[in-house]
């Protein structure tokens, strides 16, 4: 193996801002050494990344090259993107020349067609690789041998007694995916739920499992958009959002919450899953453009700002950061297996970028470039809940 001082290539220099750890980048036949120490992976270069891409946005432009097979990762993925991210500070990002991925419609008719474009991919393409519950968001670990299937039914369970439930109440489920919290309410609690969803894929799916269960006469699913429900005139007992916030948008906040204040009933009590963000910057161009379109983290900060500017007051606040990196490193796991079936259904390229979302979500968690909260508020006050986190 030749080790040679950095040069030529531009991306060869370029990585060298990334020497927090060490690593190997190999570019027609030569090896260069990045760091101090042992090399903990090698990133193979196949063809050059030119500079103004590397400089309009890094992340993107590494992401789209890895697509493409123009650079390989010899050794764990998992460790190379971790160490990656861990010094994202180092990344160039260009926002005002990435407009059409960060400057959004985040009007009603675009923010559908957004959400349509990553889950309606298909309930087969899903199927592959979440478990059986369909689940899609952050599981819960109870022991560290659970598995997904089990962690799954531990975080619907898990927000099911946060939510104080009583038998006769009705629940509204803000996204609510392929509709197993609400059959799990209706079952174990007795409670009537109601979800609203923008996915035709996982609505058609909610609809046969309440079909198949029997549970007409409790659950109801139906394809709108959260926005629309107020003028129904509807109120509901409980409220839980899992995982949607995320599709929100920014300018829409103050709407969400002054909605969710309006459709629960005083006393009544509203849990909140989302992922958070540090800041409110928008600096994952990879994700934006290829995973989530309009997708946009809120802070604690915004959430808590935006609770108490309606009526809400917050009762606890959970962080499940270290169980969404075990989740996406199951699926990411699920996904492995599952290759030769989906590059056959799209191509290798559409295999790679999801490789790269499941595994590099799971670093982002791992080293808290980005978080996971629940939040439990009540609307007003209210001395009718036990006194103690773990009712």
């Amino acid at each position: 193996m030749i080790f040679k001082e950095l040069k030529d290539s531009f991306l060869i220099h370029y990585l060298h801002r990334f020497d927090k750890y060490c690593f190997n980048v190999r570019i027609h036949g030569d090896t260069y050494k990045i760091g101090d120490g042992e090399p903990q992976f090698t990133i193979v270069i196949r063809k050059d990344i030119p500079k103004t891409e590397l400089l309009r946005a890094t992340g993107l432009a590494l992401g789209e090259a890895y697509m493409r097979r123009d650079i390989e990762i010899e050794g764990n993925l998992f460790t190379a993107l971790s160490d990656l991210l861990d010094q994202s500070e180092s990344f160039s990002l260009e926002r005002h020349s990435l407009k059409n991925i960060f400057f959004v419609s985040e009007k009603k008719k675009a923010q559908a067609q957004q959400v349509s474009s990553h889950y309606d991919l298909g309930n087969d393409f899903y199927k592959l690789w979440l478990d059986p519950t369909m689940t899609y968001s952050c599981a819960y670990f109870q022991h560290e041998d659970d598995s997904l299937e089990q962690a799954q039914k531990n975080k619907v369970h898990h927000i099911l007694k946060k939510l104080y439930l009583k038998p006769g109440m009705t629940l509204l489920d803000i996204g609510c995916g392929w509709g197993y919290l609400l059959i799990e309410a209706a079952r174990e609690y007795g409670v009537r739920g109601y979800g609203c969803t923008l996915s035709k894929e996982q609505w058609k799916k909610g609809q046969e499992r309440i079909h198949e269960l029997h549970l007409e006469d409790q659950i109801q699913i139906d394809l709108i958009d959260y926005r629309d429900l107020v003028d129904r005139g509807a109120h509901f007992d409980r409220v839980v959002s899992v995982g949607m916030m995320e599709h929100v948008g920014r300018s829409n906040y103050p709407t969400y919450f002054e909605d969710v204040n309006s459709l629960l009933e005083p006393g009544g009590l509203f849990l909140l899953h989302t992922i958070t963000g540090h800041d409110e910057e928008m600096s994952d161009a990879f994700l934006r453009k290829y995973i989530f379109p309009g997708g946009t983290l809120p802070s604690l900060r915004e959430i808590a700002s935006h609770a108490y500017d309606n009526d809400f007051r917050v009762q606890d606040v959970e962080s499940l950061r270290r169980h969404y990196y075990k989740t996406l490193m199951c699926w990411y796991k699920n996904f492995q297996q599952v290759h030769d079936t989906v590059r056959q259904w799209k191509d290798d390229a559409f295999v790679r970028m999801w490789d790269l979302y499941l595994c590099g979500c799971a670093a982002a968690f791992y080293i808290g470039f980005i978080d996971v909260h629940q939040f439990l508020m009540t609307k007003g006050n209210t001395n009718d809940l036990p006194l103690t986190r773990w009712y």
